[in-house]
Protein backbone atom coordinates (compact mmCIF):
# COMPACT_ATOMS: atom_id res chain seq x y z
CA UNK A 1 0.00 0.00 0.00
CA UNK A 2 1.16 3.50 -0.81
CA UNK A 3 1.41 6.31 1.72
CA UNK A 4 -1.43 8.86 1.79
CA UNK A 5 -0.27 12.42 2.50
CA UNK A 6 -2.56 15.40 3.04
CA UNK A 7 -1.13 18.87 2.34
CA UNK A 8 -3.23 21.21 4.45
CA UNK A 9 -3.48 24.58 6.18
CA UNK A 10 -6.03 26.74 7.92
CA UNK A 11 -5.40 29.85 5.84
CA UNK A 12 -5.70 30.19 2.08
CA UNK A 13 -2.90 31.47 -0.12
CA UNK A 14 -0.02 29.91 1.83
CA UNK A 15 1.18 27.65 -0.98
CA UNK A 16 -0.61 24.32 -0.49
CA UNK A 17 -1.19 23.67 -4.19
CA UNK A 18 2.31 24.81 -5.13
CA UNK A 19 3.73 22.55 -2.42
CA UNK A 20 1.57 19.56 -3.38
CA UNK A 21 2.75 19.79 -6.99
CA UNK A 22 6.41 20.42 -6.07
CA UNK A 23 6.60 17.58 -3.54
CA UNK A 24 4.76 15.20 -5.87
CA UNK A 25 7.08 15.99 -8.76
CA UNK A 26 10.17 15.67 -6.54
CA UNK A 27 9.10 12.21 -5.32
CA UNK A 28 8.27 11.11 -8.88
CA UNK A 29 11.63 12.34 -10.17
CA UNK A 30 13.39 9.87 -7.88
CA UNK A 31 11.38 7.02 -9.38
CA UNK A 32 8.37 6.68 -7.07
CA UNK A 33 4.89 6.37 -8.57
CA UNK A 34 2.96 9.44 -7.39
CA UNK A 35 -0.57 10.77 -7.81
CA UNK A 36 -1.59 14.26 -6.70
CA UNK A 37 -5.31 14.63 -5.94
CA UNK A 38 -7.07 18.01 -6.04
CA UNK A 39 -9.76 18.21 -3.33
CA UNK A 40 -10.57 21.88 -3.93
CA UNK A 41 -13.87 21.23 -5.68
CA UNK A 42 -15.21 24.34 -7.43
CA UNK A 43 -11.89 26.21 -7.27
CA UNK A 44 -9.66 23.83 -9.21
CA UNK A 45 -6.04 25.07 -9.52
CA UNK A 46 -3.76 22.05 -9.30
CA UNK A 47 -4.20 21.27 -13.00
CA UNK A 48 -2.96 24.78 -13.85
CA UNK A 49 0.13 24.47 -11.65
CA UNK A 50 0.91 21.11 -13.25
CA UNK A 51 0.25 22.32 -16.80
CA UNK A 52 -2.60 19.88 -17.42
CA UNK A 53 -5.64 22.18 -17.56
CA UNK A 54 -6.38 21.40 -21.22
CA UNK A 55 -6.22 17.67 -20.65
CA UNK A 56 -8.95 17.43 -18.02
CA UNK A 57 -11.91 15.38 -19.24
CA UNK A 58 -13.10 13.61 -16.07
CA UNK A 59 -12.49 14.57 -12.45
CA UNK A 60 -12.69 13.38 -8.85
CA UNK A 61 -16.44 14.01 -8.58
CA UNK A 62 -17.11 12.11 -11.83
CA UNK A 63 -15.30 9.10 -10.36
CA UNK A 64 -17.08 9.31 -6.99
CA UNK A 65 -20.49 9.55 -8.66
CA UNK A 66 -19.78 6.65 -11.01
CA UNK A 67 -19.75 8.77 -14.16
CA UNK A 68 -16.19 7.74 -15.04
CA UNK A 69 -13.65 5.12 -14.07
CA UNK A 70 -10.61 6.15 -12.05
CA UNK A 71 -8.31 5.22 -14.94
CA UNK A 72 -10.26 7.61 -17.20
CA UNK A 73 -9.84 10.56 -14.85
CA UNK A 74 -6.12 10.13 -14.09
CA UNK A 75 -3.81 12.35 -16.15
CA UNK A 76 -0.20 11.30 -16.58
CA UNK A 77 2.39 14.06 -16.60
CA UNK A 78 4.16 14.56 -19.94
CA UNK A 79 7.55 15.23 -18.31
CA UNK A 80 7.75 12.56 -15.58
CA UNK A 81 6.10 9.26 -16.45
CA UNK A 82 5.55 8.22 -12.82
CA UNK A 83 3.64 11.42 -11.92
CA UNK A 84 -0.17 11.55 -12.21
CA UNK A 85 -2.94 14.06 -11.46
CA UNK A 86 -6.53 13.46 -10.38
CA UNK A 87 -8.20 16.87 -10.92
CA UNK A 88 -11.08 18.41 -9.01
CA UNK A 89 -14.37 19.45 -10.57
CA UNK A 90 -14.75 23.11 -11.50
CA UNK A 91 -18.52 22.98 -11.97
CA UNK A 92 -19.71 21.09 -8.86
CA UNK A 93 -19.52 21.96 -5.18
CA UNK A 94 -18.06 20.18 -2.18
CA UNK A 95 -21.41 18.55 -1.32
CA UNK A 96 -20.76 16.21 -4.25
CA UNK A 97 -17.91 14.64 -2.28
CA UNK A 98 -19.18 11.74 -0.19
CA UNK A 99 -17.29 10.03 2.61
CA UNK A 100 -17.88 6.62 1.05
CA UNK A 101 -16.79 7.81 -2.39
CA UNK A 102 -13.61 9.42 -1.11
CA UNK A 103 -12.73 6.30 0.89
CA UNK A 104 -13.16 4.12 -2.20
CA UNK A 105 -11.05 6.37 -4.44
CA UNK A 106 -8.24 6.87 -1.91
CA UNK A 107 -8.14 3.13 -1.24
CA UNK A 108 -7.83 2.36 -4.95
CA UNK A 109 -5.08 4.96 -5.40
CA UNK A 110 -3.13 3.71 -2.36
CA UNK A 111 -3.08 0.24 -3.89
CA UNK A 112 -1.77 1.56 -7.22
CA UNK A 113 0.70 4.28 -6.19
CA UNK A 114 3.65 4.71 -3.82
CA UNK A 115 2.40 8.17 -2.80
CA UNK A 116 -1.11 9.67 -2.80
CA UNK A 117 -0.78 13.41 -2.17
CA UNK A 118 -4.09 15.10 -1.31
CA UNK A 119 -4.13 18.85 -1.99
CA UNK A 120 -6.64 20.09 0.57
CA UNK A 121 -8.75 23.23 0.30
CA UNK A 122 -8.10 25.82 3.00
CA UNK A 123 -10.11 25.93 6.17
CA UNK A 124 -12.03 23.39 8.20
CA UNK A 125 -15.10 22.69 6.05
CA UNK A 126 -16.18 19.45 4.37
CA UNK A 127 -13.61 19.32 1.57
CA UNK A 128 -10.73 19.82 4.00
CA UNK A 129 -11.92 17.20 6.50
CA UNK A 130 -12.50 14.65 3.72
CA UNK A 131 -9.04 15.36 2.28
CA UNK A 132 -7.37 14.62 5.62
CA UNK A 133 -9.60 11.74 6.77
CA UNK A 134 -7.61 8.86 5.23
CA UNK A 135 -4.14 10.39 5.54
CA UNK A 136 -1.18 8.53 6.99
CA UNK A 137 0.89 11.72 7.10
CA UNK A 138 0.03 15.44 7.17
CA UNK A 139 2.11 18.29 5.80
CA UNK A 140 0.90 21.50 7.47
CA UNK A 141 1.80 24.47 5.26
CA UNK A 142 2.10 27.86 6.91
CA UNK A 143 3.57 31.30 6.28
CA UNK A 144 5.61 32.96 9.05
CA UNK A 145 2.68 35.23 9.99
CA UNK A 146 0.63 35.18 13.18
CA UNK A 147 -2.74 34.59 11.49
CA UNK A 148 -1.40 31.76 9.33
CA UNK A 149 0.30 30.06 12.27
CA UNK A 150 -2.80 30.40 14.47
CA UNK A 151 -4.99 28.81 11.79
CA UNK A 152 -2.44 26.01 11.32
CA UNK A 153 -2.67 25.28 15.04
CA UNK A 154 -6.41 24.77 14.56
CA UNK A 155 -5.74 22.35 11.69
CA UNK A 156 -3.36 20.33 13.88
CA UNK A 157 -6.23 19.91 16.33
CA UNK A 158 -8.47 18.59 13.55
CA UNK A 159 -5.78 16.16 12.39
CA UNK A 160 -5.66 14.77 15.91
CA UNK A 161 -9.44 14.38 16.16
CA UNK A 162 -11.14 14.08 12.74
CA UNK A 163 -8.99 11.50 10.93
CA UNK A 164 -9.37 7.73 10.82
CA UNK A 165 -6.03 7.42 12.60
CA UNK A 166 -7.33 9.57 15.45
CA UNK A 167 -10.49 7.47 15.70
CA UNK A 168 -8.37 4.33 15.97
CA UNK A 169 -6.29 5.89 18.73
CA UNK A 170 -3.19 6.13 16.54
CA UNK A 171 -0.85 9.13 16.31
CA UNK A 172 -1.09 11.19 13.16
CA UNK A 173 2.37 11.89 11.73
CA UNK A 174 2.55 15.66 11.15
CA UNK A 175 5.22 17.86 9.57
CA UNK A 176 5.56 21.61 9.22
CA UNK A 177 6.39 23.17 5.86
CA UNK A 178 7.22 26.86 6.28
CA UNK A 179 6.71 28.77 3.02
CA UNK A 180 7.52 32.28 1.76
CA UNK A 181 10.25 32.77 4.37
CA UNK A 182 12.34 35.93 4.05
CA UNK A 183 15.26 36.08 6.55
CA UNK A 184 15.70 39.84 6.13
CA UNK A 185 12.07 40.55 7.00
CA UNK A 186 12.21 38.04 9.86
CA UNK A 187 15.28 39.79 11.29
CA UNK A 188 13.46 43.15 11.09
CA UNK A 189 10.50 41.68 12.93
CA UNK A 190 8.16 41.96 9.94
CA UNK A 191 7.46 38.23 10.11
CA UNK A 192 7.94 35.43 12.62
CA UNK A 193 11.30 33.70 12.88
CA UNK A 194 11.57 29.94 12.39
CA UNK A 195 12.04 29.34 16.13
CA UNK A 196 8.87 31.30 16.89
CA UNK A 197 6.76 29.19 14.52
CA UNK A 198 8.22 25.93 15.85
CA UNK A 199 7.57 27.02 19.42
CA UNK A 200 3.88 27.69 18.68
CA UNK A 201 3.10 24.62 16.54
CA UNK A 202 5.48 22.07 18.12
CA UNK A 203 5.57 19.67 15.17
CA UNK A 204 8.69 18.50 13.26
CA UNK A 205 10.03 20.81 10.58
CA UNK A 206 9.89 19.30 7.09
CA UNK A 207 11.40 22.24 5.24
CA UNK A 208 11.67 26.00 4.78
CA UNK A 209 10.77 27.37 1.34
CA UNK A 210 12.30 30.82 0.74
CA UNK A 211 10.30 33.68 -0.72
CA UNK A 212 11.20 33.70 -4.42
CA UNK A 213 9.88 34.82 -7.79
CA UNK A 214 10.94 31.40 -9.11
CA UNK A 215 7.78 29.89 -7.63
CA UNK A 216 5.51 32.37 -9.42
CA UNK A 217 7.40 31.95 -12.69
CA UNK A 218 7.04 28.17 -12.46
CA UNK A 219 3.28 28.44 -11.83
CA UNK A 220 2.89 30.75 -14.81
CA UNK A 221 4.75 28.19 -16.95
CA UNK A 222 2.39 25.44 -15.76
CA UNK A 223 5.11 23.42 -14.07
CA UNK A 224 5.92 22.48 -10.47
CA UNK A 225 8.96 24.49 -9.39
CA UNK A 226 10.91 21.24 -8.94
CA UNK A 227 10.46 20.62 -12.67
CA UNK A 228 10.66 24.20 -13.97
CA UNK A 229 14.07 24.99 -12.46
CA UNK A 230 15.59 22.28 -10.30
CA UNK A 231 18.55 24.51 -9.36
CA UNK A 232 16.49 27.37 -7.90
CA UNK A 233 16.48 27.89 -4.13
CA UNK A 234 12.80 26.91 -3.63
CA UNK A 235 13.21 23.82 -5.84
CA UNK A 236 16.20 22.66 -3.79
CA UNK A 237 14.23 23.23 -0.58
CA UNK A 238 11.31 21.16 -1.93
CA UNK A 239 13.64 18.37 -3.08
CA UNK A 240 15.11 18.20 0.42
CA UNK A 241 11.63 18.27 1.97
CA UNK A 242 10.58 15.37 -0.25
CA UNK A 243 13.62 13.37 0.88
CA UNK A 244 12.72 14.01 4.53
CA UNK A 245 9.12 12.99 3.82
CA UNK A 246 10.50 9.73 2.43
CA UNK A 247 12.38 9.13 5.67
CA UNK A 248 15.87 10.57 5.07
CA UNK A 249 17.53 12.38 7.96
CA UNK A 250 18.62 15.74 6.55
CA UNK A 251 19.24 18.94 8.51
CA UNK A 252 17.04 21.88 7.51
CA UNK A 253 18.94 24.90 6.23
CA UNK A 254 17.43 28.21 7.31
CA UNK A 255 17.75 30.82 4.53
CA UNK A 256 20.28 33.40 5.59
CA UNK A 257 21.82 31.21 8.31
CA UNK A 258 24.67 28.72 8.15
CA UNK A 259 23.45 26.40 10.91
CA UNK A 260 20.79 23.78 10.32
CA UNK A 261 17.77 22.71 12.32
CA UNK A 262 18.58 19.01 12.49
CA UNK A 263 17.56 18.68 16.11
CA UNK A 264 14.24 20.39 15.58
CA UNK A 265 13.24 17.87 12.92
CA UNK A 266 13.91 14.77 14.94
CA UNK A 267 14.26 16.09 18.49
CA UNK A 268 10.67 17.21 18.94
CA UNK A 269 7.68 14.98 19.40
CA UNK A 270 4.75 15.63 17.09
CA UNK A 271 1.84 17.29 18.77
Amino acid sequence: MGKVVVVTSGKGGVGKTTSSAALGAALAQKGDKVVVVDFDVGLRNLDLVMGAERRVVYDLVNVIQGEAKLTQALIRDKRVETLYLLPASQTRDKDNLTAEGVEKVIGALARAFDWVICDSPAGIERGATLAMRHADVAVVVTNPEVSSVRDSDRIIGLLDSKTLKAERGERMEKHLLLTRYDPTRAERGDMLKVDDVLEILSIPLLGIIPESMDVLRASNLGAPVTLADGKSAPAKAYFDAARRLAGEALPVAVPGESRGFFGKIFGRKAA
